[in-house]
């Protein structure tokens, strides 16, 4: 047997099987399948670590993820630690490093603890009042000692060696929690036919039947009922069995978060196994049998390590088979606190007493402890408690007061009922009651397609909690449209009924300002700290919370919430729900930030994408450049050929001849439906419904206020089909955009958006000669200006691949833009290329493209807008419909700041100098001697030489821009001052002839 704790013939951990591992430096043995809480536990260690700010010993006081002392550094190597893993839910495996934390030098003599002197010293809210003066110490003295004292664990330093998993999900019924309720729950919904997915925390399920061996369903062993229900849900093809998976988070629209464990309990996991994935759910319907988490009782120095929660200590008896001690007594306001006292008795431990706060407890229970010659003082209450590193003795005394007495023990079980588990329904926006005889908030209003079953719900009695779960598992199943029929309802007892709760647990806890009752042991908050932050002032529990740091730490207030709580509303003299509760934000147990990140790190934390094409342009020449994450040609040298060469050779030969450029980093975004063109409507503040199909037309979008937000040629295919455009960093956006609105406004538009940014290569031919270029590998489409004008679009075939055709142009000049699939782009784009140069045509690249439609004065969204310029600021006014009612953002266009004369305007710019180029960003003045600060009135935009020009232009925002037209400003540069000339945006073919061919 490993660890002299341990019971012969309790638990269910096989006693052959061994796992040897070492805290702090000392080798200890465990077996497979123990926690390490439990491992600890049999090798008689209670005291685990130090508290955050008073640095008092701590113990193991709980056998969940609600532990909030038991928090230690686990490592299998130097490039696998991680700090902070919770003792209860880490499994113990071969070859496993403990550190304990929070301590030096050592954990039983630890300096820190002089603060426990200087308590005092320490009251809740000390540091808004120290920390404040004199101010010229905050950040040279108070913050550096502040962060360095902040946390419990040390981040690791080295590479993370593992790797992450993820995977989306979809289901009909999502059952979280793998207890008696949630698998009632998920076996009903299954056997309809449904899918289903059930996950729980634990290496395997079965929730307090881990520790009640009292409960009986159809004729088993609670336990025994819940393997066998599992074993026949993994058989079942429609059901997915997750276990060491948490449910941390229950967002919008039914979507769950999962973090499922993998390898963490595995000496040598094996190569390519992830160590942790993340699940991301979408289900029809959601059960939440999350079950309740045990309260502690609040008086003096009630955190010494050997005191913990009695279902913690028979979760360790009967499931590990570990005694918690050898003399063992029960404080409770509870009837279950009861059965941890008779579990150890009946185990040969020996009960000290039990000492209840109640005058009446449950008879069932009472007489039961009583036949075990169990001593049970009822209307007592445990005062103080006495043990430097681990509880030696409790003082006890009635109630109404009297004589102390003193019991020796070394350990104290404790229990003041139980608060259900609603942090996931909380998340889902549903809204809770309060349960006044229990001292308990309960599920109410429900927002989402839910159901909380089982304790979570408040449903305490076995046989009831089945029907409910029953009757949930098939009714969701059914409602999604599975028509199996399920079993009969098992058939369950309770051993006992349960009575009691919170109710006395911490009366009075707090008025003795000279002792330390502690509420929040991770964080120190003891019960007069919630008073004192009553006293000063703090009447919103919101304020109590960040005054005294209560339900702050790590486990986010699972065991110090509901006490502080009450002692706030006894404080106030209120109810406790007219107090109310604090938020339950997710994640409901802390994730590792891996989980999260996932892939997403190295060379996949920013992804490089690259267009069909790359390689091929690669080997013609290109020069790329990052545009977001793709990788664009940003020019194509010759031989001799800088930049700026290569560039002005580009542009020429494109307004001469013709260039072939790719453009396939568009967004593209099918817009599909019967109200396509009403909805394109109310997004865009052209019209749309006008539009014939077969031709395209150039739209603007703007956010609520009404400011520029995107823009792109809208093609329309069919009546009820659009193909639209955005710019290359805009894609995902503007399909999240147009998703939202879809969604949350006008959910009764029949409208469905696709993003096809992946699905088209696109290849761009502008200038003179494009027609003849591309005419040869037409099939199905008349592409003579005559047939297909400017602002067409028609779907045919490209080199023997289908196509999407649009004559439109970024560059002023004849242009068509050719959409093929992305599996044929580079052989497409090769293949028009070797015409184009046998008739003179050229490359060109982003740099070109960019000094060609600056040329012709066509924005680019991001760079010659900034958020704040409306379609009119731009030179866009034409764009807005002046006949349509509504759109997004057609308010905030009529905002009288946005129709104020004065506005910053798009302009043109003209050096005085015209060999002069200005620097993007540079500002603009209209007086270079005014006095520093200096009045600006804009800045440059985009700036560029233009080789077909002879000349430098400009785009500028100016303030009352177009009423400056051939207006001097200026522009102060560090070393000199250029004067320009404001000019319209259109610098190249004013009469724009060109783009009709």
């Amino acid at each position: 047997m490993s660890g002299a704790n341990r019971i012969p013939g309790k638990g269910r951990l096989t006693p052959a099987r061994t796992a040897r591992f070492t805290v702090d430096g000392r080798i200890l043995t465990a077996l497979e399948g123990d926690s390490v809480a439990s491992a600890l536990l049999a090798n008689g260690i209670h005291l685990v670590g130090r508290s955050f700010k008073y640095h008092r010993p701590r113990g193991i006081l709980t056998a969940g993820p609600e532990e909030p002392n038991a928090l230690l550094d686990i490592s299998r190597d130097s490039a696998r630690r991680q700090p902070n893993v919770r003792a209860p839910v880490q499994e113990v495996f071969d070859g496993m490093r403990v550190q304990t934390q929070n301590r030096w030098p050592s954990l039983s003599m630890d300096i820190g603890a002089v603060n426990d002197l200087l308590s005092p010293f320490f009251a809740a809210g000390f540091y808004y009042k120290t920390f404040m003066w004199p101010k010229s110490f905050w950040h040279k003295i108070y913050e550096p000692i502040i962060r360095r004292a902040a946390g419990l664990g040390v981040a690791p330093t080295e590479d993370d060696t593992d790797h992450y998993a993820n995977r989306y999900a979809h289901c009909d019924v999502m059952v979280v929690g793998g207890g008696v309720a949630g698998l009632t729950a998920a076996l009903a919904a299954a056997e309809t036919g449904a899918s289903v997915i059930i996950c729980d925390e634990q290496p395997e399920m079965g929730g307090a039947f881990h520790y009640d061996t009292g409960a009986v369903i159809d004729g088993v062993s609670g336990y025994d009922w819940a393997q066998a229900t599992v074993a026949k849900l993994k058989a079942m093809d429609n059901v997915t069995v997750l276990t060491r998976t948490t449910a941390f988070g229950y967002y919008n629209h039914n979507f769950l978060g999962l973090a499922e464990r993998i390898t963490d309990h595995i000496a040598k996991p094996a190569k390519g196994l992830p160590r942790e994935r993340l699940w991301q759910v979408r289900a029809k319907k959601v059960v939440l049998a999350t079950g309740a988490i045990e309260r502690h009782m609040v008086f003096a120095n009630n955190d010494r390590p050997g005191i913990m929660l009695a279902s913690a200590a028979r979760t360790y008896l009967n499931h590990f088979g570990v005694a918690v001690g050898a003399k063992v007594a029960v404080y409770t306001a509870h009837d279950s606190a009861y059965e941890a006292a008779i579990d150890l008795k009946k185990a040969g431990v020996t009960i000290a007493a039990i000492i209840d706060c109640r005058e009446k407890p449950g008879e069932a229970v009472l007489a039961e402890a009583r036949a075990l010659g169990i001593e049970v003082l009822t209307g007592h209450g445990v005062t103080d408690t006495s043990g430097r590193l681990r509880v030696k003795t409790i003082s006890v005394q009635r109630n109404s007061g009297g004589s102390t007495r003193k019991i020796d023990v070394d350990a104290l079980l404790v229990s003041a009922g139980w608060t259900p588990s609603v942090h996931l329904f909380s998340q889902s926006r549903g809204k809770l009651k309060f349960d006044a005889a229990k001292d308990r908030f309960l599920p109410d209003v429900y927002v989402q397609e839910s159901l909380c079953v089982g304790a979570c719900n408040g449903t305490d009695d076995l046989s009831d909690l089945l029907a409910e779960a029953h009757a949930a598992g098939s009714q969701f199943a059914k409602e999604t449209g599975a028509d199996g029929a399920t079993a009969a309802i098992p058939n369950g007892k309770n051993a006992f009924a349960w009575t009691g709760g919170m109710i006395g647990a911490a009366q009075g806890a707090g008025r003795d300002t000279t002792v330390k009752a502690f509420i929040d042991f991770q964080h120190d908050v003891c019960a007069k700290d919630i008073r004192l932050a009553v006293r000063e002032g703090m009447h919103s529990i919101e304020h109590i919370k960040r005054f005294t740091t209560n339900g702050m730490a790590s486990d986010q207030g699972k065991l110090s919430n509901m006490h502080g709580l009450a002692i706030a509303a006894e404080m106030l003299g209120k109810d406790i729900p007219q107090v109310g509760l604090t938020t339950f934000r997710a994640p409901y147990t802390p994730v590792t930030f891996g989980t999260l990140i996932n892939h997403s790190r190295g060379e996949l934390f920013d992804p490089t994408r690259k267009t069909p094409m790359h390689d091929l342009e690669t080997a013609l020449g290109a020069d790329f450049e990052d545009v977001g994450n793709w990788k664009r040609a940003w020019y194509y040298p010759k031989p001799g050929e800088d930049m700026h060469a290569a560039v002005n050779r580009e542009c020429k030969t494109v307004r001469e001849v013709a260039g072939v450029f790719n453009a396939s980093t568009l967004g593209k975004i099918e817009v599909v439906g019967p109200d396509a063109a009403k909805f394109l409507n109310l997004l865009y503040t052209n019209p749309w419904d006008s539009l014939k199909p077969g031709k395209a037309r150039y739209g603007i979008m703007t956010r609520d206020d009404g400011f520029i937000y995107d823009d792109g040629v809208v093609g329309r295919l069919a009546e009820d089909r659009f193909h639209v455009t955005t710019t290359t960093g805009g894609a995902a956006r503007v399909l999240n955009h147009m998703e939202d609105y879809l969604q949350t406004e006008f959910p009764e538009l029949k409208v469905w958006l696709t993003s096809a940014s992946e699905q088209w290569a696109v290849i761009a031919v502008q200038g003179p000669k494009a027609r003849e270029i591309i005419e040869p590998f037409i099939e199905g489409i008349d592409i003579s200006n005559e047939a297909f004008p400017h602002m067409s679009v028609a779907e045919g075939k490209f080199c023997g691949v289908p196509t999407r055709l649009f004559r439109v142009s970024f560059t002023g000049e004849v242009g068509f833009e050719i959409n093929v699939p992305a599996d044929y782009g580079a052989s497409v784009f090769e293949t028009v290329w070797k015409r184009a140069e046998s008739l003179g045509a050229c490359l060109y690249g982003t740099e070109t493209m960019h000094v060609l439609r600056a040329e012709k004065g066509y924005i680019i969204v991001g760079q010659d807008t900034d958020g704040t310029l409306t379609p009119d600021d731009a030179n866009y006014g034409w764009a807005v419909s002046k006949k349509k009612t509504d759109f997004v953002g057609i308010r905030g266009l009529k905002r009288p700041d946005l129709v104020a004369s004065g506005r910053k305007q798009l302009v043109g710019l003209l050096t005085k100098d015209p060999n002069e180029v200005l620097e993007e960003g540079a500002q603009i003045v209209a007086n270079p001697n005014q006095p520093k600060p200096m009045t600006m009135l804009g800045h440059v935009t985009s700036s560029y030489w233009s080789e077909n020009l002879g000349r430098s232009i400009a785009i500028a925002t100016v303030a009352g821009g177009r009423a400056k037209m051939g207006e001097t400003l200026y522009v102060p540069m560090p070393d000199k001052t250029i004067a320009v000339e404001v000019t319209d945006m259109v610098f190249f073919d004013k009469e724009g002839g060109r783009i009709h061919g």
